[in-house]
């Protein structure tokens, strides 16, 4: 392996994205990953696109399985003191909808298409080091276990994650990091199951839950709990049990439980990297940004980097680098909109160790508001399914 146009750090689904649409306009590449397939294909993640993701995916010809099994909403519903429920039709008022569909889904279609073009994908790529990103001659040196191999290239793509190398390779002085940790984490079940019809968020005095799904058959629920419980702490029962207190008993009694194939316990970050480019490096997803699910907008925004990136390096590959220079303050403005949407709609539904009652008074308050209030309907279904594409 000697050289390529674009070196791809990760192979998730940013990084195979942004290979896939490269491919499609002839952009040589090549995709390094630190894990194996198998490890990157088990990784169970968030699974609501917005309409501006579903739309990206069926112009790169990634759409056909999303369409057959993905469930579309059209619905964000919340519940509050035990017993309210609003609800905001995104299409009534935007005429847009999301689509419920697994990150797992879309990693497994983009392998697909990797394995039918033949794609250059290096698994279990260690030690990976990137070398003169500031210089026009940029390159990648990594490990395949048979010995060190260096990639020469023309522009890297850092898709690697939070806890990737490619950010780590933007010098200090150049490099501001923004950083909000919140007190609290998901336990998140996935059982097989009839999900929950609709899309259900829920505020209550024990903390925050989630009805969610990924198929007819597959349903995913999350609860609030404290960063200091394990797994080991929460039993399918307790779980349950929390979970259906949580829920107005007009929802929870179409709640249908059983045993659990995946359980987790993640905490919740905000976290902002900025710039996004450094010299011939490109930070996309991940490994410039991470948000709390509340907003769904973990694997949205990688999407719309990957698109931004995308068109920019096909553009300056035609004779026009003004996408390329332009990349990090486009792509950021969408970041932090997105930042601020999950940033307030976790404050607006969970309850933190700290609260008072007069926070929690004013919490309710302000949900009463957007029950009351076409206009804040409005604003929430807008940034939910997805702001217009810059």
């Amino acid at each position: 392996m000697t050289d390529t146009r674009v070196a791809i750090i990760g192979a998730g689904p940013a990084g195979m994205l942004l290979s896939h649409l490269l491919d499609r306009a002839g952009i040589d590449n090549v995709v390094l990953e630190q894990q194996s397939r198998s490890y990157v294909l088990g990784r169970i993640r968030a699974g609501v696109l917005e309409s501006g993701t579903v739309e990206t995916l069926r112009e790169a010809g990634l759409g056909n399985r999303m369409d057959a099994e993905g469930h579309v909403h059209d619905t964000i519903n919340i519940a509050w003191r035990g017993e309210d429920v609003l609800s905001v039709n995104t299409f009534e008022l935007l005429g847009k909808t999301m689509m419920a569909y697994g990150q797992t889904r879309i990693q497994e279609d983009l392998y697909t298409a990797a394995d039918e073009r033949g794609a250059r994908v290096v698994f279990q790529a260690q030690d990976v080091q990137l070398h003169d990103i500031a210089s026009d001659h940029p390159s990648v040196t990594f490990d395949t276990g048979a010995g060190s191999e260096r990639l020469s290239c023309e522009f890297i793509a850092g898709c690697d994650g939070f806890h990737g190398v490619s950010r780590t390779h933007i010098p200090d002085h150049v490099r501001t990091d923004y950083d909000k940790v919140y007190p609290f984490g998901w336990l998140g079940i996935l059982s097989e199951t009839p999900p929950l019809p609709i899309l259900l968020y829920a505020n209550h005095e024990r903390g925050f839950a989630l009805c969610s799904m990924r198929n007819p058959m597959l349903s995913r629920y999350y609860v609030q709990a404290p960063l200091t419980d394990r797994i080991e702490d929460w039993s399918d029962d307790r779980f349950w049990d929390e979970l259906l207190t949580r829920l107005p008993e007009s929802q929870s009694s179409r709640i249908v439980t059983g045993p659990s194939i995946e359980k987790s316990l993640a905490p919740l970050r905000s976290h902002v990297s900025e710039p996004m480019r450094w010299g011939n490096l490109f930070l996309a997803g991940d490994a410039a940004h991470i948000v709390p699910p509340t907003g769904a907008k973990g694997l949205n925004l990688a999407v719309a980097d990957v698109r931004y990136l995308s068109q920019a390096l096909i553009a300056h590959y035609a004779g026009d680098g003004t996408g390329l220079e332009d990349y990090s303050a486009t792509a950021l403005r969408r970041v932090w909109g997105a930042v601020r949407f999950s940033w307030w709609m976790t404050t607006l539904l969970h309850r933190f160790p700290d609260q008072t009652a007069f926070d929690q008074r004013a919490q309710e308050q302000e949900l009463s508001y957007v029950a009351s209030s076409a206009h804040a309907q409005a604003a929430l279904a807008e940034q939910y399914v997805g702001l217009p594409y810059s």
